[in-house]
């Protein structure tokens, strides 16, 4: 390490800070004192010294550090540890050991990097090949990260050259050379394979959903077998395969349905074909989580009216809701109340005919959300009593033509304000003539407009604060607006969109739960530890903290793992690790001020094994990695001569220099030094009688 000492004032200065020391000692050690000359003259030194010092610091001076070090050239052994390369790569390992040492002794930096998450390997003969997938640009990307700005020269890649996850790794460019031991067989094999399952990860009860099995041969021709679909050992259906030809791909398309709610295991099976070379890629599992997940909307209308036909058709073409429809005039049958509705949606309910105005106050002591739909039979007094959010004071049971105008201020659902100013071209809607006044927290999503005169009174408002989510259409017509817009622009999407969007906000279930426990993901691989999330809530909603929590996991079989856990802020997750694939069950259950509390649900752990899906090693992308990066393919057996001649041709150690400036008056040696100095000198004159 080099110091140099910088000025930032010319340097000459010092010679006033050295006079300022020389009269401060002199002028306080000037009279003759009660001790010798000798150390008179000591303790001026000393005075003058520190004086002198302090003074140049004040100069601030600064001192510059240059460190050079050595970084010597390094090389990393990236070892593909995936079951494919096993049979190939084990031999290999003593070799690369001996390689290793040979390059270290040469003076080179080695080390050795794999697939593995903490990705480092002490020495070459502790690798297992086990990983069951194989991404070999990540593990590039790895080497590349660790050893950003070091002199990393050369990668040796040991691999087959078979990528099943992430992007292949010759189109990515790096800074090192890439070079490649290629190993396995690149005849391919003969074998039948289930090589990709498609399926939707969610499906409705009852429904049926498709699955689609993709299938490949290869030099099995003239052969056949089936293809099963299995539930829990169940066949659902079977087809035959033929094999046509050497190279054979086919997808084969399945139906299914359930009436179980959950997360459901199914099965594709392929027969065995005599000759393949292994039938453990004859069988893929499908996970597909079955749900009741439709929102329940009740329709409730006075009368027959042609808003009903047009209100049913844009909900009907959301598969999500389920739809019940109640007109009162023609049907003696109320609504069913132990039905858990999600929404209500009253038509001209309540009505000058007292028809359903009772049930209104049935929906509202359940708090379930209501959209009020007015019309010329609308009890407009007692609607603005009940609804909470627009209050009407009517003239006279008249009535006004209106038609919509956007009102941009509303945030809460992302409209476009471009495509909604059609609404002004629709025909006119028939709303009660009066004074409108909108409650705390509702907002306006369409003002009236009066012919050509905009105007501030509502005509649809939403308020989903409170207990109740409420809106209020001040007019009935929607049909008409439906109508016009499909003879404007040939699509009736605008106010479709307009009133699913208020549905939907209206009908959404709200989490009120006050103790949460749910895995972070719905899927985990084979291996990985299940990692649940915690969240417990006092009355007021705010997160508490200290309880105990106990986590039940029961797998396909019926059998259950009990798990204890405190969460804490520190730490509201917990893990579990050792299970195998399968669907699995939890329930977790704590003590709380208000009762026992209890959550349930499930999870799904896969066995990908993605190294089945093809073992036909690829010579020729390790080809290309190489030749992009100026590196070399290596044949198992050149090896040796490989590292001989990068020995013979080692590339130079490089120097790194780091330069740093601080001020003189940071170093902590210069302050201990004036403290000894002053305190040297105060001792001295202490000790012998002095002030």
């Amino acid at each position: 390490m080099r110091s140099e000492l910088i000025f930032q004032t010319p340097y000459w200065f010092i010679i006033f800070c050295l006079v300022a020391g020389g009269a401060y000692a002199y002028f306080l050690y000037q009279p003759v004192a009660s001790w010798g000359k000798k150390l008179n003259y000591l303790l001026a030194f000393f005075r003058g010294l520190v004086v002198s010092l302090i003074c140049f610091l004040l100069l601030s001076p600064l001192v510059r550090k240059t460190e050079t070090s050595v970084d010597k050239a390094k090389v990393v052994f990236a070892i593909d540890n995936s079951e494919s390369v096993k049979n190939y790569g084990q031999p290999l390992l003593k070799q690369i050991a001996d390689a290793s040492a040979s390059l270290e002794s040469a003076g080179f930096e080695v080390s050795v990097q794999t697939l593995d998450k903490n990705g480092k390997a002490s020495v070459p003969d502790s690798i297992r090949f086990d990983q069951n997938k194989t991404d070999l640009s990540g593990l590039l990307q790895t080497v590349k990260s660790n050893f950003e700005g070091r002199n990393l020269t050369d990668v040796i890649l040991l691999s087959d050259g078979i990528v099943n996850q992430g992007i292949s790794p010759s189109y990515n460019r790096f800074p090192f050379k890439v070079n490649t031991i290629a190993v396995g067989d690149t005849v391919p094999d003969l074998d039948i394979r289930i090589k990709d399952v498609i399926n939707n990860r969610i499906a409705y009860l009852g429904n049926e959903f498709p699955v689609r099995a993709e299938i490949v041969a290869n030099g099995l021709a003239g052969k056949s077998t089936t293809i099963t679909l299995k539930q829990n050992g169940r066949v659902i259906s079977s087809q035959n395969v033929v094999i046509d030809g050497q190279s054979y791909f086919k997808s084969f398309d399945f139906k299914a349905s359930s009436n179980q709610k959950g997360v459901q295991h199914y099965t594709l099976e392929l027969g065995a074909v005599s000759g393949e070379t292994s039938i453990r890629n004859n069988k893929k599992d499908v996970y597909i989580d079955i749900i009741d997940g439709r929102q329940k909307i009740l329709l409730m209308a006075l009368a027959p009216h042609p808003d009903i036909k047009s209100i049913r058709s844009l909900i009907e073409a959301n598969d999500n809701y389920e739809l019940d429809i109640n007109i009162l005039s023609i049907s003696s049958v109320p609504p069913v109340f132990s039905k858990p509705y999600d929404l209500v949606i009253l038509h001209q309910i309540p009505n000058v005919l007292g028809m359903g105005n009772s049930l209104v106050r049935k929906f509202i002591d359940l708090r379930t959300p209501v959209f009020y739909i007015l019309g010329n039979q609308s009890a407009v007094p007692l609607a603005s009593s009940l609804n909470r959010s627009l209050a009407i004071a009517a003239s006279n049971n008249q009535t006004d033509k209106v038609t919509a105008r956007f009102n941009p201020a509303f945030q809460q659902l992302n409209f476009d304000p471009e495509s909604l100013k059609i609404l002004e071209r629709l025909p006119p809607l028939s709303v009660p003539f009066g004074e409108y006044n909108i409650s705390s927290g509702t907002e306006t999503i369409l003002f009236q407009k009066v012919g050509t005169l905009n105007t501030n009174k509502p005509l649809l408002v939403l308020n989903t604060g409170g207990d109740q989510k409420t809106a209020v259409l001040a007019g009935e017509g929607i049909w008409q607006w439906r109508q016009e817009e499909f003879a404007l622009t040939g699509k009736q999407e605008v106010v479709d969109n307009l009133f699913q969007k208020l549905i939907q906000v209206l009908s959404v279930r709200e989490d009120k739960r006050k103790f949460r426990v749910y895995p972070v993901r719905n899927e985990f691989e084979a291996g990985e530890q299940v990692v649940f999330q915690t969240e417990i809530y006092n009355d007021i909603y705010e997160p508490i903290f200290g309880q105990e929590v106990k986590l039940d996991v029961t797998d396909e079989k019926g059998k259950t793992r009990q798990f204890s856990y405190t969460h804490s802020k520190e730490n509201p997750r917990f893990s579990i690790s050792g299970l195998t694939d399968g669907v699995y069950r939890y329930a977790a259950s704590t003590s709380l001020r208000s009762g026992q509390e209890r959550v349930t649900g499930q999870f799904v752990i896969r066995n990908l094994d993605l190294e089945l899906s093809n073992t036909t090693a690829d010579f020729g992308m390790l080809r290309e990695l190489a030749g992009r990066s100026g590196g070399t393919f290596i044949p198992p057996a050149s090896l040796a001569d490989f590292v001989d001649n990068l020995k013979s041709n080692r590339p130079s150690d490089r120097l790194d220099s780091s330069e740093e400036m601080v001020e003189l008056i940071h170093l902590k040696w210069l302050f201990f030094l004036l403290i000894v100095l002053m305190g040297s000198e105060w001792g001295l004159r202490k000790y012998h009688g002095g002030y």
